[in-house]
């Protein structure tokens, strides 16, 4: 995890950015139907359930925690790296994701200084994300992550793969751990520091692990694979895990289902859940990926089922965008976008940290993503 940096890894920019925006998009058409049934989708919307953006949190085009999370995971590997490639100084991963979180904690209502925790050593926190005032909104975040980011802020130790918090396998973890496909040219340090990151709020193995293989089939997709040659690797990767058996069945479950042709929202809930929890929420996106006819297709396909629809729409859309390239997602979904500005930024940033240039030529970086 924190050996040579990734400077010979060349990441396509079309479909990092569409990796990201198409998760984002996912979330957003998933938003207004996450806590209603098929039979209540259909109701609303007709017998194709949703097909575009419809009213939510104010308006259309809304994004949830899991976008607002997996930015702040993303703003978590620029200022992780930074700190690697500057020698500003050495610590865990983990902590500059865990320090992150707590920013996010603070978009929540949460004053800094009973927040930050032991990162609140200032009077306000750093960096140019958590003054987004765009991202001070609740948007339905988990009890799970709440719960456990409280806890830290409160002087709890932080979750690791070893030390678990609690026993949740929502997916809370899985649906913002995308970026942590950034971080080495190697697929499997992704998936290392992806369950990192999940397990400082769920500490059920099927919790991170979940996260862990997003990560590692995001980079995979990013690295030009197809799809099911990355899960053949993901699921070869995961075997190797103890208490792994659990997402192991849910992917083969996946892809099994997918190759009998398109199922039916009724029996995608009977074969894969609803998404709550990791290995659901995870194989209802990679299954909806797999069937789906273009990005578009996939996005709807992902969203329109009894469960948690918003995650399942960001799964796939990381894995769809990343496959695919900012130009499969439809113009008038990114038009509409809540955040894209600030997502097409970051997400930017991030290519230019993870590169052989970096920024060293830029003299407002180190503020910008201070290296903690």
């Amino acid at each position: 995890m924190d050996g040579d940096l990734p400077y010979d890894r060349v990441i396509p920019p079309d479909r990092w950015l569409g990796c990201l925006l198409a998760g984002a998009v996912g979330d957003a058409l998933g938003a207004p139907v996450e806590f209603l049934t098929i039979d209540e989708i259909r109701a609303r919307f007709g017998p194709g359930g949703t097909t575009g953006y419809a009213d939510a949190y104010g308006g259309r085009g809304r994004v949830t925690d899991d976008t607002q999370m997996t930015l702040f995971t993303l703003e978590a590997m620029i200022r992780a790296h930074v700190g690697r490639r500057l020698l500003y100084f050495e610590q865990q991963t983990s902590s500059v994701v865990q320090h992150a979180y707590q920013r996010w904690y603070h978009t929540q209502g949460v004053p800094w200084h009973r927040a930050g925790g032991s990162y609140a050593m200032e009077a306000e926190p750093d960096g140019w994300l958590v003054r987004e005032r765009e991202l001070f909104h609740r948007r339905a975040p988990g009890a799970t992550v709440l719960s456990a980011l409280q806890g830290f802020a409160e002087g709890a130790e932080r979750g690791t793969l070893s030390h678990h918090l609690n026993d949740s396998k929502g997916c809370g973890a899985v649906m913002r751990a995308a970026p942590c496909a950034l971080w080495s040219e190697d697929p499997l340090d992704g998936f290392v520091i992806g369950a990192q990151a999940g397990a400082l709020t769920h500490g059920h193995p099927t919790g991170f692990l979940t996260a862990g293989t997003l990560a590692f089939l995001v980079h995979r997709l990013l690295d030009g694979a197809a799809l099911p040659e990355a899960l053949d690797d993901a699921r070869a990767e995961l075997v190797t895990w103890e208490d792994s058996a659990e997402t192991v069945a849910a992917l083969d479950a996946a892809v099994a289902l997918a190759k009998r042709g398109r199922p039916t929202p009724e029996v995608l809930a009977a074969e894969l859940g609803g998404g709550w929890v990791g290995e659901e929420a995870l194989a209802i996106g990679v299954c909806a990926a797999l069937v789906a006819e273009d990005l578009a297709d996939g996005l709807v396909f992902a969203v329109n089922h009894s469960g948690d629809s918003d995650s399942t729409g960001a799964i796939c859309g990381n894995l769809l965008g990343a496959a695919h390239g900012v130009g499969a997602i439809p113009a008038e979904w990114l038009a509409e976008l809540e955040l894209r500005e600030v997502i097409e930024q970051l997400g930017g940033d991030a290519l230019i940290e993870f590169s052989a240039a970096n920024s060293l030529a830029d003299p407002d970086w180190r503020s910008r993503y201070p290296a903690w």
